[in-house]
């Protein structure tokens, strides 16, 4: 069982995992260690104090931390989590959680990403495969590295206090952002995969929190998870929205297309309309997929922020993303490098 301070006690309550049955998976994941050990059942999250604190990643560098500028106390959960999403997420492995992120972080989040695409910055990706499409399929990650908008949001919005809940841990880790925009009339799909493949990391707390900034349905592309598929402890090929080769490991079967009725029809595959400002949350197993933008008018923008919570392990191996800053602990160690993955929930002062 996990240990904590006698601060992180009144933080958190402890994990509530449920036994479920799920369908046999096709390929089991070598490794076995990424699951959770079992915890004591407790009472949920009460309230805490959380100090959100702005992002730095010069190695070497120890700012001293402008209070005005880059940290807000915030006094009682500004976002509760309710018990029946908590057991939703444990349960199906993703989460809709609604009105979430205020409307004028939507807006500056909503003009930055637009930005973002029009000037191909950052560590980019096109996935348009259909030539004929009208609209491009963009996605770029390390966002907040380059502008301060997406770092802020990171560090100093509600979303820490959301994944600390979730992920019912005392310390939350920034690990990245990735955006994913499809203009009107980008056919591309989303190809169906999980995403702990992709990364130099093990674990099971390493939370995706999806923010929508645009409205979001089946039509123009919205997410499609595989309830309960997170249980199966099954890692699927990676594949990029490019195809790109390196990440692509033959020793994984691909994730089958579950948009398709015929393959998912023993399944249950879960999906929701969206709103401005409306989050999905899910785990990094959880397989998940979106179809095109089939719009002629409507442009769908998700914001997607990463963060680590305790049960996490560095993972270096082939076919996985490299980072900016890779942490400075050995292979199979937590990744307690403030530099490489600061602290932004709990614990951060």
């Amino acid at each position: 069982m996990k240990r904590f301070t006698a601060a992180a006690a009144t933080l958190i309550a402890g994990k509530r995992g449920r036994a479920m049955n799920v369908a046999k998976a096709p390929h089991r994941l070598a490794h076995s260690d990424i699951r959770k050990p079992n915890a004591s059942p407790e009472s949920h999250l009460a309230d805490a104090s959380f100090c959100f604190r702005g992002i730095d990643n010069t190695r070497g560098h120890n700012p001293k931390v402008d209070q005005e500028q880059t940290s807000t106390m915030i006094d009682f959960v500004t976002y509760p989590v309710s018990a029946e999403d908590l057991a939703a997420f444990q349960r199906d492995g993703a989460v809709c959680l609604r009105n979430v992120v205020p409307k004028e972080d939507v807006a500056r989040l909503r003009e930055a990403s637009i930005a973002f695409m029009n000037e191909g910055r950052g560590r980019t990706r096109d996935g348009s495969t259909d030539m004929n499409a009208k609209g491009r399929f963009f996605s770029a990650a390390f966002l907040g590295a380059i502008d301060k908008r997406f770092n802020d949001f990171a560090a100093n919005s509600v979303l820490p206090e959301v994944a600390a809940q979730l992920m019912e841990t005392d310390q939350v880790r920034f690990y990245y952002d990735q955006l994913f925009i499809k203009e009107p009339g980008a056919t591309s799909p989303t190809a169906w995969h999980n995403d702990l493949p992709y990364w130099p990391l093990l674990g099971e707390d390493i939370l995706s929190l999806w923010v929508a900034l645009t409205p979001v349905s089946r039509e123009t592309s919205g997410v499609q998870y595989l309830a309960g598929s997170h249980r199966w402890n099954t890692m699927f090929r990676a594949i990029t929205p490019d195809n790109d080769p390196k990440f692509m490991d033959y020793d994984l079967e691909p994730c089958p297309n579950y948009s398709d009725p015929e393959i998912s029809r023993d399944h249950e595959v879960l999906s929701w309309d969206l709103q401005p400002g409306d989050v999905l949350a899910h785990h990094p197993l959880t397989a998940h997929g979106a179809g095109g933008n089939a719009s002629a008018s409507a442009i769908r923008i998700g914001l997607s922020i990463r963060y680590l919570g305790r049960d996490v392990r560095w993972s270096p191996r082939p076919f996985v993303m490299k980072l900016p800053i890779e942490p400075q602990v050995a292979p199979g160690q937590f990744p307690a490098d403030d530099l490489a993955f600061p602290i932004v929930g709990s614990g951060a002062g």
